[in-house]
């Protein structure tokens, strides 16, 4: 017997996996395939469309798109149909770093890069969360604008910023309030240089104001200016600071001289402070800030040597060590890999027990205790130690990374009406992302714990909208549109299903290290980008059958190369209520009992490569491959 699963009213959208998966619902099947079809101004458009920081999302983005593509879902076989590996996905990062670096801010001034975003407007058909629906919708006058109400933003961090974008977008005079130098939170202040040009943050930035959005850097809230002030001059205020404070371990010998918090660190190095760091350096935690941090520290010590020109008296090294093992680390595989080709010394599977100080009182190591176990078998965080097996790491420097948390003192003035479910942690509707206090909202880290850019990217996107209807009254509601399109002829790119992942091309280990600023990842040639880009199964084309053409010879499912087809028995099918009522429609009640009269067609989503075999092989014109499109619009009731 057969467990089948009936076709839900959203089937098509979830095809396409990518999409679903990416919280601001990006198109990105749409920019693959635009890329694999040369049309790269196309593709740059479509990842721009719901993102405001689509260049800085190709080069650092989390890619929860990638985990969801069908691509790895797919197995490949050997010459006799033996199992031999998952099919990996499609490096969807990387491919839409290409797409903008051919007409994004990466190469293009900031005013031509808006002009294009505008201009392209009424051709986007995206999906349920773009932007770019907003600016149609303001053009077709289906949005109705608000009337330039200033809106406080504390925070110039990703999710500020997108909230800003979409706000200015609205009608409103969005004013961002950023403590630091520099805007764009940890983008400038946590992600290092070898992973994100500066520059190129600049750029992105330059984009969101030309759209009037005012930016006020060097403006700490509760100091230059109170929290009630701005709460009285605004007519909302939302509340986007992340949480940018280290956490502690409260170990014995924590508190006193060369022991740092990661973003402390980070930080320190993006704005060129001095911090007085040694040449043994241990980093505990296994998360990417973890990486982020080992991976700076080894490149200032490369440099330092490089540029006294002398050689020290010590080996200098940087050690990485973690509760969790190898495989439960949860920093990204590329990190660990590209950390081990630089030389991090990781250990796995030790938790911290205390740091050793000298009578002087500076560092002279770590002692660990052997991590028997993370996590309890309902996967919750219970770490178990064998206090009897320990070791000590001799070095000079500690910097924990280990999580941070939010810094709310500003509240104080004027914020006593926000609840909070814990310290500097505020009660947050999630639907709204409104506090407990009138006309107030956050983002960001505020409204769902750490997460990735692309999550507080989402984050600000959704405060926008939740400020809208709150200061005009109006629902902000998107009309979607589903159309199913026949592609007549067609074909996929020659050999498609057996090309391998074209790898990310980097720099050589050693080349990295010739200053903390060098780019890792050089990108793809716009060879390597389409041969990539054509490994994409398109997955808003699908096979669709009609019923009453197909004469069952079954031709479909023996030309099927991956076996996603079969024809069955309704027989064989363990009936369920939702399927005995397709049945039921579908023949009939007075025929639905005799289910060995019947056949049906099953199809393994996960397994078709819409390489439109069974279109061609069916002799009846039963089969049309169909492209599924979603367009969008905002409209104001």
């Amino acid at each position: 017997m057969l467990k089948v699963e009936v076709p839900k009213e959203n089937y098509h959208q979830e095809l396409v996996s990518c999409q679903m998966a990416c919280p601001v619902h990006t198109d990105a099947r749409g920019y693959v395939r635009a890329i694999a079809e040369g049309r790269f101004e196309e593709a740059y458009l479509i990842a721009r469309g719901p993102n405001p920081f689509a260049s800085i999302c190709g080069r650092i983005c989390g890619a929860p798109c990638e985990v969801a593509c069908r691509r790895g879902k797919i197995p490949r076989l050997d010459d006799d149909g033996n199992f031999i590996a998952w099919d990996r996905p499609i490096s969807i990062r990387a491919l839409k770093r290409f797409a903008c670096e051919q007409f994004g801010p990466d190469i293009r001034p900031t005013q031509e890069v808006l002009e294009n975003i505008k201009s392209y407007i009424p051709k986007i058909a995206g999906n349920s969360e773009e932007i770019a629906a907003l600016l149609q919708a303001s053009i077709s006058k289906k949005l109705i604008k608000a009337s330039g109400e200033k809106i406080a933003i504390i925070g110039a961090g990703p999710a500020g910023l997108s909230a800003a974008h979409d706000l200015a977008l609205m009608g409103f005079s969005p004013v961002v309030f950023e403590t630091e130098p520099v805007a764009a939170g940890m983008l400038a202040l946590g992600v290092p240089a070898y992973r994100l040009p500066r520059d190129l943050i600049v750029r992105e930035i330059e984009v969101i104001k030309a759209l009037g959005v005012e930016i006020c850097c060097n403006t700490t809230i509760g100091r230059d200016i109170s929290f009630a002030k701005l709460r009285k001059n605004f007519a909302a205020v939302l509340i986007a600071v992340g949480a940018k404070s280290s956490r502690s371990l409260n170990l014995p010998g924590e508190q006193g001289p060369r022991v740092y918090g990661a973003v402390d660190l980070l930080r320190a190095v993006s704005l060129g402070e001095s911090l007085n760091i040694g040449q043994d350096i241990v980093v505990i935690g296994g998360g990417n800030v973890a990486y982020d941090v080992a991976r700076t520290v080894l490149r200032q010590i490369a440099y330092d040597v490089a540029r006294t020109a002398k050689r020290l008296t010590s080996i200098s090294q940087v050690w990485l060590v973690s509760l969790e093992s190898l495989e439960e680390m949860p920093a990204d595989t590329l990190e660990i890999l590209e950390g081990d080709e630089e030389g991090i010394i990781r250990m796995n599977g030790w938790g911290p027990l205390e740091i050793l100080r000298s009578e002087n009182g500076s560092v002279k190591g770590v002692t660990f205790k052997r991590c028997l176990q993370v996590y309890d078998e309902n996967k919750r965080f219970a770490p178990v130690f064998d206090d009897n097996v320990c070791q000590t790491i001799s070095c000079d420097t500690v910097l924990l990374a280990v999580g941070q948390s939010p810094n709310l003192s500003f509240l104080k003035d004027g914020g006593s009406d926000i609840e909070e479910f814990r310290p500097s942690w505020p009660k947050v509707n999630p639907q709204s992302l409104s506090t407990t206090a009138k006309g107030v909202f956050v983002a960001g880290d505020l409204a769902h714990g750490t997460r990735l850019l692309i999550d507080a990217v989402a984050s600000g996107k959704k405060a926008a909208r939740s400020i809208y209807e709150y200061l005009t009254g109006r629902s902000l509601t998107l009309e979607s549109t589903t159309a199913h399109i026949v592609q007549d002829n067609y074909r996929r790119e020659a050999g498609y299903e057996n090309i391998p992942r074209v790898e990310i091309p980097v720099l050589e280990a050693e080349e990295r290290l010739h200053h903390p600023d060098t780019v890792v990842e050089k990108g793809y040639s716009f060879e390597q980008a389409i041969r990539e880009a054509s490994r994409c199964l398109d997955c808003g084309v699908t096979p669709v059958f009609d019923g009453n053409r197909c004469v069952l010879c079954g031709g479909c499912a023996d030309v099927c190369p991956t076996d996603c087809l079969k024809l069955v028995s309704l027989s064989e099918i363990i009936p369920t209520t939702e399927l005995n009522t397709t049945i039921n429609n579908s023949l009939g009640q007075d025929q639905a009992l005799n289910l060995d009269e019947h056949s049906a067609i099953l199809k393994d989503e996960d397994r078709c490569i819409r390489c439109a075999l069974c279109e061609m092989r069916c002799p009846v014109d039963a089969i049309t491959m169909e492209r599924v499109t979603f367009s969008t619009l905002w409209r104001s009731q």
